[in-house]
Parts: structure tokens; sequence; C-alpha cells
């Protein structure tokens, strides 16, 4: 037991507080307690909690990385414009070290530190004393370790690049370590997965493996190829050698060669090909996600689509705070202003075909008023209709910053999308058309989508199929920045983004021929409102009514989002410079200054 009160207070990790000296004068738990705790599963199991605690930390993954990380995209943008304050500038490439959003002693760097030095902690006590060797429940719990460890550094890597490399719990001799090449972590990581998905059952097979808040081997292989794409990708990067000298950095590719694509291809595909088929599509997209806001998502089968989820609590987590349908404090938010704080960007609805399923769910253009009726947001406020307080009807909201909501991960959707891209990369569209009709099918039907996937016949039109569904299927889920960076076109799919926008403001050629109207219902369940944009020869269904001019009636007024400065805001920086976030002051000076941040961002003095 002491060594589990030991684990869970472990909170100074790679030099990162200041009572560093002190935690390391204390006198450490003995071999006999370690013995103990990692002999038995109970107990180890209850250290595994303990490493995803740190997710829940105010300013953990709950209330500063999930809320912030993924903006802005050519699909998703923060839904305020105001430079100067420290959210907009996160969300618009000007994050600087002293953003007082994250430059916190107590902010999600050091709080993913001290998860990786739980797992490190639990990683070598099952080693040590559970003879993961001969005991599969002790090598499951080992596995689980392994891949919760590597979540967290792809999520760093995602954020910031290079990183400190800590892989063995803290010592004294290594309390502040510089940052390290990410290739470094990347093949450590890599390896660790390889290790970790043969202890691993499948989504189902054991009690464990039937939750989707534990770790499952589908997701560790989904993982093993979300890692495999990012390290094979491009992203911004110090020339070779000058790691956390200051070094402006450019885009590139790696040159290792065992972090290259024809290295790390094939592995990511096996591991995709034995992954599908062990978890399914959710026949219906709408019903998925108001599971996902009934945390009824919690099952994991070869019938179930969630692979893993963020472990909140019910009393835990903020997602709906920030990313749910705005409330102006109607009482599906239990009378407080909640939720609104991002959205798609306005083009992303004229993306989706008129029979894609998927463009009511994720692209909602109203929100609810303070007396509860639900209000047109004006052209240029969107919101992520995946998430929705009126949709908690098992656990409806009781206000305060916390929902309970727990964020999805991955879901089997990614692996099927991932396969496709990696297959076509490999040997051509032949052998992956199958994984991107899947997911099409569920969107606009199987007939419609064997004719969309039938004229994909060059890699080259193929891979923007995927790079296109990618955007339909994950719009609000936060994975395109990632997708974006390692594919070399942020910025351009950025400007893109701002072209489209201008257009859709000036009525041109967008991917539709858009009237410029709006035509709403709201529905009999007073829980939504039938929002539609008419083209141009479309008739407006009975018991619509309808606002002409919707459009321009916003057209340059600042009150509606979608002014001038508001579309060239989508960046302040050029992104391709500035796609990761600094080590913030805080970091640096508790590290003594042996953390230095790279690219253009500055050091204390």
């Amino acid at each position: 037991m002491k060594k589990i009160a030991y684990i869970l207070s472990v909170v100074l990790i790679a030099a990162l507080a200041v009572s560093c000296e002190k935690f390391l004068d204390s006198d450490s738990p003995s071999a006999f307690d370690s013995a103990s705790v990692y002999s038995n599963y109970s107990l180890t199991e209850g250290t595994i909690f303990g490493i995803t605690e740190a997710f829940c930390e105010v300013n953990s993954y709950r209330g500063r990385f999930l809320p912030w990380y993924g903006f802005n995209t050519d699909i998703e943008w923060y839904n305020t414009y105001k430079p100067g304050d420290g959210r907009s500038d996160i969300a618009a490439y000007d994050c600087q070290p002293n953003n007082a959003q994250l430059n916190l002693s107590n902010g999600p760097f050091p709080l993913m530190y001290t998860g990786i030095e739980r797992a490190n902690l639990v990683i070598e006590g099952i080693r040590e004393y559970g003879k993961p060797e001969t005991n599969a429940d002790m090598a499951y719990l080992l596995g689980e370790a392994l891949t919760l460890r590597a979540m967290i550094y792809y999520d760093l890597i995602k954020a910031w690049g290079d990183v400190p490399a800590r892989f063995a719990p803290v010592t004294a001799e290594t309390i502040y370590m510089p940052k390290e090449d990410r290739d470094v972590i990347f093949k450590q990581i890599l390896a660790d997965l390889e290790e970790a998905i043969p202890y691993l059952p499948n989504p189902g097979a054991t009690t464990a493996t039937s939750r989707t808040d534990r770790v499952n081997k589908v997701f560790a292989e989904g993982l093993y190829a979300r890692i495999a794409l990012m390290a094979s990708g491009y992203a911004l990067r110090p020339a070779e050698g000058a790691v956390g000298t200051g070094d402006l950095g450019s885009v590139r590719l790696s040159s290792d060669p065992e972090l290259s694509k024809a290295t790390l291809y094939p592995k990511a595909l096996n591991y995709l090909k034995d992954a599908i088929g062990k978890a399914s599509l959710e026949p219906d997209y709408e019903t998925y996600w108001y599971n996902v806001n009934n945390m009824e998502n919690l099952v994991a089968g070869p019938d179930h689509e969630t692979l893993y989820v963020i472990p909140f609590g019910a009393g835990r987590g903020r997602w709906n705070f920030t990313f749910a349908i705005s409330s102006e404090g109607s009482h599906w938010s239990n009378g407080v202003s909640r939720g609104g704080d991002a959205g798609p960007v306005p083009t992303v609805y004229f993306m989706y075909g008129d029979n894609d399923i998927r463009r009511d769910v994720t692209c909602v253009n109203y929100k609810w008023t303070k007396n509860g009726d639900p209000e047109l947001a004006g052209i240029g406020k969107w919101y992520f209709g995946k998430y929705r307080y009126e949709w908690m009807d098992a656990q409806p909201y009781s206000g305060g910053n916390d929902d309970g909501i727990k964020p999805v991960v991955m879901r089997y959707a990614d692996i099927l999308l991932m396969a496709a891209e990696i297959e076509n990369e490999l040997n051509g569209p032949s052998g992956a058309k199958k994984y991107l009709q899947e997911v099409r099918a569920r969107a606009t039907g199987l007939d419609a989508a064997e004719v969309y996937v039938a004229a994909l016949n060059s890699k080259e039109v193929f891979f923007e199929a995927v790079a296109q569904e990618r955007a339909l299927e994950f719009c609000g889920e936060f994975l395109r920045k990632a997708d974006l960076i390692r594919w070399n076109r942020l910025k351009s799919s950025l400007d893109y983004a701002k072209e489209q926008m201008f257009a859709l403001r000036n009525l041109e050629k967008l991917y539709v021929i858009y009237t410029g109207d709006v035509a709403y219902s709201i529905a009999e369940d007073g829980k939504s409102m039938d929002v539609i944009f008419p083209t141009i020869g479309d008739e407006i269904p009975a018991g619509y009514q309808v606002t002409t001019g919707y459009l321009t009636k916003y057209d340059d007024a600042k009150a509606s989002g979608f002014y001038t400065n508001r579309i060239n805001g989508i960046y302040y920086n050029n992104p391709d410079e500035y796609m990761y976030w600094p080590i913030f002051y805080d970091t640096i000076t508790n590290s003594q200054g042996v953390i230095k941040n790279d690219y253009h961002y500055d050091n204390p003095q």
C-alpha cells in the first residue's frame, strides 16, 4: 500500500517542480513493498488508475490540453476572434511562452509527465515482480501501461514537437533532462507498442477490455498506426543535432530510415488489418453521438465502435462545457452559459453532400437562448452538433464546469481510414477501396458509396478522397491538425479555407451554389432546429420559416463572427513556423534552464 501511495503522490517530473531535491531526499519504499504491490493483480491495477488520474487534474487533459489542442484547421476553429486574448492566441498560432492559460506550474506539460512517471514506475515494477512472461493478467497490465505511456508521448509530441525522453523513473542523476530529438521517442514508443500488443486482449474478450476506458488490442494497434503516420510524415523540426539550441527549424521528414514510410507503413498496415473486424461501425451516426453524450459508448467489443475514451468520472471533464452547442443559460445547461467555444469553419457544412447524414450531426447553426428557445446563430458562428447538453438524458447536466463526458480518443472509423490511406500508399487504391467504402456507406448509403469509390482509380485521386473523408468523418474530434501537419498541408489548407470563406461571403463558386437565404423549423420535441441552406432551385418544405439575405445580413457585421479580420485571423503567424506550442516559462525555469525553446520562441533570461 505504501508503494501505491508513493506512485499516486508523484507530482514532480522532468525537473518541472521546485521541490525536486526535497522529494528525492525522502525515503523510497522498500523492495518488499514493491514486490507486494506488483505481484498482486488488484494492487497493480490500482497503479494503472494512477496513470489515468493524471488526465483528470484541473489543468491537464481535462481543462487545458483537450480544450486547446487542435485549433485552428481548415474544418475547426475557435469561435472568438480577439488578438491578444490568451485563448484566441493559442488557436491562431500565436501562443507565447508566457501564455496565461498554459504557463502554469500545474499545466498540461508537467501533468502529462506526471502520468509518464507513474507509467514508468508501473512498468518497472511489473517487469521486476509481476512475472508478465508467465502471468497473462500481469502481462495485460504491463501492456496497458506501455500503451498509455505511448499515448501521452504521442500527445506531447503533437503539441510541443521535441520533448524530454523519460523512460525510467526519476533519479537524482536524471532529475534535469533536456529535450530529446523526437525520433528517439518515436522509436521507443513504437517498440513499446510492438511489445504491448500481444499482451492485450481484443475488445470485449475480458472484463477489462469490455470497457472503453481500459486499453485493448485494437486501440493499441490503431495507436501504432497513428504514431507511424506522424513519425514518417512532415513536421517542423530543428536541424540535425540542433534540438534545444533555439534553432528555427524547417518543415521536413525525418532522416532516420527506421522512421520512413517504407519501414513503418507495412508494419502499421499489418496491425490495422489484424484490427479490422474486431470492432464495428455503429449503424447510425447520429445515434452514436447521442450515446456519447449519455456516456453509453463505454462498452467495447466486436459490435461497438469506440476503442478508447479519456476515463473522466461522472463529475469530471469539461468537454460539453467547451464544445457543445452554445447554451446561453437555457434549461439544457441548467441556467448557466456553457458551450460554443469552438465549432466548424462556416464552409464545412457545404462540403457535405445533401445525402450525407454526418452533415447535420456535425454542423449546427443555431444556439439556445436563455429562455430555452433555439435561435439562428449567424452564418459565421457554427457549433459541433456531436456534443449537446440537450442530448444528456441519462445524466442531465447539473451545472458547474464538469459534465462527465468521456472524450473519444479513437473509434473504429479511424482504423478503416488509416488502413485505406496506408494500403493506397503501398499498393494503390484497388485493395484500399473497401475500407473507405465502409465508412462512406454509413454516411451516404451503400449504393452511393459504391459508385463514389469505384471512380477513385489512381493513388493521387484516392488519397485526396481519403483526406476529404477524414475531414467529413472526424470534424470536431480534433484529428485534423495532426493530419495536415504530417501531409505538409497546414498553411496551404488554412489559406484555402480562408479563400472558401470569402467565396461564401461573396456568394461566389463554393462547393454548391448557395442562395444566401436560410429556412428553419423547430423540431417537435423541442430539442433541435432543422436549418436548411437552400441552393438555387430548391423547394422549401412546408412549415419552414425563411429568412432572405441571411448571408448578406451578416456580411461584415462584427457580431456575426464572419467579418474580414475574423476570416483572416484564422491564423496570426505562419502556421508552418508556429505549428507547435512553446515550452512555457514556468517549465523552463523549473528545469534550471536545461529545457530550452526552439523555433521562434523565447527563453527566459
